[in-house]
């Protein structure tokens, strides 16, 4: 899924919440479903099953397909239910079709009750099991990937598996230097938390998975959207939201202060930083503040989310300040606030050879947004990745560039029209990309804007987390022949989603039944082939850092098949076929040499070995071993490169990535590190695993909110051995093209040929 920190008053989780439903005793209450939960099934199921690209009935079939996936979103890696609590609700697994004809959802939330259940009673177990201690001289070894893993026959069979899982999360604070009694209290206070984050889940958390389960049993880009996640989807686009401009985190049981976004009330007022603690929020100048300690990050969002020109006011525990410090009274304005960390940047990169400098301008795109709403109003000043694009191009261009490179890495997606568009900046008018509806009939999605932003060599460097709209741009830049697409395939996405509001078509003026962001198109390349499971194949490869089996459209079981359809009437402007052998020459004697370059192909290879693995040793003396070693190599390899790091680009998560979340309840409104994270964005599960990183055995809401930002910032300061390598090759066609006219009217658009310096 696509990892990013919620902006307050911005991105709440994907579930929603409005109240912990905690039983006095401690106990998380039944919950059960509503009336108007059993019509919006009612509408959704008319929409998948007429007007999907692939409609299919809700029958027999898809409710075994649902009763399958809604087990696995609960509990995929096997964890809470052993094999009878499966076998009670086995009657049931042909029948959830009937239960949504008949506005009955009793049985999947009668298997979430019993989740919660068990999610309770094995938290209650593992803590526990800190009273006594653990013997890691023994042999044994832990199974941290359990998708695939058969259910436990019995809880005896979960213990001892719990047991493991308990003693890795021990091991990994004690290798980390923690001692005894403080690993004792983390992992104690842990599990504590992650029991009541269960109870505090509720009925449209428990509705918004079901459906879930169903739309993508249909096609693994169909989602349904609780009215809060369509909101939160909406923001997502527009980069903007009326707030207080601040990022904020689960820190224990606080709500704490992570960024402060420039130009927002927040960083105005000079009186937030990162790691204040958010106690209690108050509505206007005078209204009672509501205590928000234990509270779900998202609900907390809710509080503080506000129209402009409104007045809230925060509670605020100083970062400085312990548990009983004194709290200070915070007055703010919500005003419009930019979100600009998803926004289109520049960059400039100096590549000497010899005695010459290129400069390459590096364009870094995270997401092809647009403010939908504001372009229908006719706002002239709507924000879009294009128009955002085409500003930074003109300030490259006065910059004196020799040529642009389009950094593509993880971006998922977004907006149809902003891929059409933006290929517009680099070509002369012309069909971008074609599209097919359900019923067979095609559409071409054009350029109809006479001249070019960019004009100049062009690269596009993408990765595996390179997905839909971003697969829309290479391809038509690729058959174009307009730039070098650099970097690894592509995710392979080739569908088009629209975001269709149940409520507007059952004609509800509130907000009630959500929204469904359903495929209803494919999209094809220029030259009538399709991105589906295919991708696209970059002219110079780099290292694969994720196979096609773990990560991107062929992963999915249930992914549209590839097919293609005629080509469009288009005519490159460019033929890149003479200079791209000579290219890959100079990449493949440059990585021959290059230590830094060794060093990252080392790392990915180090990072699938341990992907491959799927278990870890719960031996201390074993684990210290491969720690040292690791460590040893990972430093020697550094020292020889002078420190460099491949930044933002993925390699597969180590052991102990794989297990940051060890023991953490679905559904919460925070994601396996305790991070706020969005699930709902366009394309969310094409970002690819992250980097490695030293592992200190804590959550995200365990560690010092400065600390981790430390360790951000050193890590974004490393050399980005990846894109530099990028610029590197575009320099390289520069110098190619440089002297010999000839070629460079072959390589570059018609009419930038003559005037290449």
């Amino acid at each position: 899924m696509r990892r990013t920190l919620i902006t307050l008053a911005l991105l709440a989780a994907c579930s929603a919440a409005v109240a912990k439903p905690v039983a006095e005793s401690g106990t998380s209450l039944l919950l059960k479903p509503t009336a108007d939960q059993a019509e919006a099934a009612i509408w959704a199921m008319r929409f998948l099953s007429r007007f999907h690209y692939k409609p299919m009935p809700l029958d027999d079939a898809m409710s075994e397909k649902i009763f399958d996936g809604f087990l696995n979103d609960l509990d995929g890696d096997h964890l809470f239910f052993t094999q009878a609590d499966v076998d009670k609700f086995a009657a049931a697994r042909d029948k959830l079709d009937d239960g949504v004809f008949e506005r009955d959802l009793s049985v999947p939330f009668a298997i979430f009750n019993l989740y919660q259940q068990r999610v309770a009673e094995r938290l209650a177990y593992s803590r526990e099991l800190l009273a006594k201690p653990f013997d890691f001289s023994r042999d044994e070894s832990y199974a941290y990937d359990r998708a695939k893993a058969p259910w436990a026959k019995t809880s005896a069979e979960l213990d001892d598996l719990w047991r493991k899982r308990v003693k890795n999360d021990w091991l990994r604070l004690k290798l980390a230097n923690k001692p005894s009694k403080d690993i004792r209290e983390t992992l104690d206070k842990r599990y504590s938390n992650y029991l009541d984050r269960i109870h505090q889940l509720n009925g449209e958390d428990v509705f918004q998975t079901f459906m879930n389960a169903y739309a993508t049993a249909i096609e693994p880009h169909t989602n349904y959207l609780s009215p809060r996640a369509s909101e939160n989807f909406d923001i997502a686009m527009r980069l903007s939201l009326e707030g207080i401009g601040a990022v904020l985190q689960r820190l224990d049981e606080y709500t704490a202060i992570r960024e402060i976004i420039p130009g927002g009330p927040a960083a105005i007022s000079g009186k937030l930083n990162p790691g204040d603690r958010i106690v209690g929020v108050g509505q206007g100048e005078s209204g009672p503040i509501t205590d928000v300690i234990g509270w779900r990050l998202d609900d907390v969002v809710d509080k503080i989310r506000g129209a402009k020109g409104t007045v809230v006011r925060l509670e605020v525990l100083p970062d400085a300040a312990g548990p009983d410090g004194k709290h200070e009274i915070l007055t703010l304005t919500r005003n419009k606030v930019s979100v600009d960390e998803q926004a289109a940047k520049k960059s400039v990169i100096d590549v000497k050879n010899g005695d010459t400098t290129r400069r390459i301008g590096v364009i870094t795109l995270p997401t092809f947004y647009q403010d939908f709403d504001a372009r229908r109003r006719g706002d002239a000043e709507y924000k879009s990745a294009t128009r955002d694009v085409e500003h930074l191009l003109g300030e490259l261009r006065e910059e004196k560039v020799d040529g642009v490179v389009v950094d593509l890495r993880n971006n998922g997606g977004g907006s149809l029209d902003e891929a059409t568009d933006l290929t517009g900046l680099f070509i002369d008018k012309g069909p971008v990309v074609q599209i097919r509806d359900a019923s067979g009939r095609v559409e071409e999605k054009s350029d109809t804007r006479a001249g070019t932003a960019w004009n100049g060599p062009l690269a596009v460097l993408v990765n595996r987390a390179s997905a839909s709209a971003s697969e829309i741009f290479a391809a038509a830049i690729q058959d174009y022949g307009r730039g070098v697409i650099i970097g690894e395939p592509t995710f392979g996405k080739g569908t088009v989603q629209n975001l269709l509001s149940m409520d507007d078509m059952a004609r509800n003026e509130k907000s009630t039944y959500g929204h469904l962001k359903m495929t209803v198109q494919q999209f094809f390349r220029i030259n009538g082939g399709s991105t589906q499971l295919r991708g696209v194949t970059p002219e110079i490869s780099f290292p694969l850092t994720v196979a096609s089996d773990e990560f991107g459209e062929s992963s999915y079981e249930n992914a549209l098949p590839w097919t293609s359809i005629g080509k469009a009437d288009y005519r490159p402007v460019a033929d890149l076929k003479p200079v791209i052998p000579m290219l890959i020459a100079r990449h493949e004697a440059r990585a021959e040499k290059d230590a830094e370059w060794k060093n990252f192909s080392d790392d990915i290879n180090t990072a699938k070995r341990i992907r491959a693995e799927k278990t870890i040793s719960l031996n201390e003396k074993v684990r210290t071993t491969e720690r040292d070693e690791e460590e040893a190599k990972r430093k020697a390899r550094e020292a020889l490169a002078g420190g460099a790091f491949p930044k933002n680009d993925p390699a597969a998560k180590s052991r102990a990535d794989a297990m940051k979340g060890s023991g953490n309840p679905k559904f919460e409104g925070t994601d396996s590190d305790g991070e706020s994270t969005l699930v709902t964005t366009e394309d969310e599960d094409s970002e690819a695993p992250g980097l490695p990183i030293e592992d200190d055995g804590l959550q995200a809401d365990e560690r010092s909110i400065a600390n981790d930002l430390k360790r951000e910032e050193k890590r974004k300061a490393k050399r980005d051995i990846v894109l530099n390598e990028t610029a590197q090759i575009l320099s390289d066609e520069i110098d190619l093209i440089h002297d010999n006219t000839k070629l460079a009217s072959r390589v570059l658009p018609h009419e930038s040929a003559a005037n290449v310096d």
